[in-house]
């Protein structure tokens, strides 16, 4: 319960401040990606799906709620995540609770018990250095994995990211890593682990004279388990 009064007074203080303030300002946003297959650092988590998200930010600090709702494959998980973040200049740090609602289980919101919980809480942090970003992060909470000796893995991921633009194409090139032992991410139990390198072109269609939507296509591969990954996707903003 902590980390939703954390969220919620951190909403509300945003919105105060904002109020008391006239000439500062809440920007919101709402979008919705929908994606032939749910790929995640490396890991394949679903078939098709529509992810929709919505944030408020302020002077740097953001909250968001993302999703993720399989519309082809009924026992593919239910995932409903919030993000409390700020960031600065190239700064940034977080804090995600992800929750997961599995086909045919009866998983709570409301269950945060250590054995029980389908929440995991990741915290992270990272920087944009422009030509190469690199973010770190680290479940500390939750339905953690655990090592090869049984024991919470404070599970982890390192990730370094590389933007550029080429051929009328928005390009981001992508690897990622697990650095010690864990079965949260595929395969990675033994140590560290690449575990996701992956290539994303963008470019916008112009769908009428006002108005466009960004097409994605990734390809992927997960050293650790040999398998690859092809996705494409589109998004809907205002």
């Amino acid at each position: 319960m902590r980390i939703i009064k954390v969220l919620t007074l951190a909403a509300m203080g945003i919105m105060g401040i904002s109020a008391a303030n006239a000439q500062d300002k809440v920007e919101g946003s709402v979008s919705a990606d929908v994606v032939s297959r749910y790929v995640w650092r490396g890991q394949a988590l679903g078939d098709a799906a529509i992810q929709p998200s919505a944030g408020l930010s302020y002077k740097g600090f953001s909250l968001s709620a993302w999703g993720s709702y399989g519309f082809l494959n009924t026992q593919d998980a239910k995932e409903f995540d919030l993000t409390l973040a700020y960031a600065k200049g190239g700064f940034n740090v977080g804090v995600t609770d992800y929750w997961f609602s599995y086909y045919g289980e009866d998983n709570k919101y409301f269950e945060y018990r250590a054995h029980d919980t389908k929440h995991v809480w990741e915290a992270n942090i990272g920087y944009d250095f422009g030509p190469l970003a690199i973010q770190w992060y680290t479940n500390f909470a939750g339905a953690d994995g655990c090592n090869k000796s049984g024991d919470r893995a404070y599970s982890s991921y390192v990730q370094l990211s590389a933007p550029f633009t080429l051929a009328s194409c928005d390009w981001t090139a992508t690897v990622g890593a697990v650095p010690y032992s864990t079965d949260f991410y595929a395969d990675a139990t033994g140590g560290f682990s690449v575990t996701n390198i992956s290539l994303r072109a963008t470019k916008t269609i112009p769908v009428c004279k006002s108005w466009g939507t960004p097409v994605f296509m990734e390809g992927s591969c997960n050293p650790s388990t040999k398998k690859g990954y092809l996705v494409v996707g589109f998004t809907v903003a205002p």
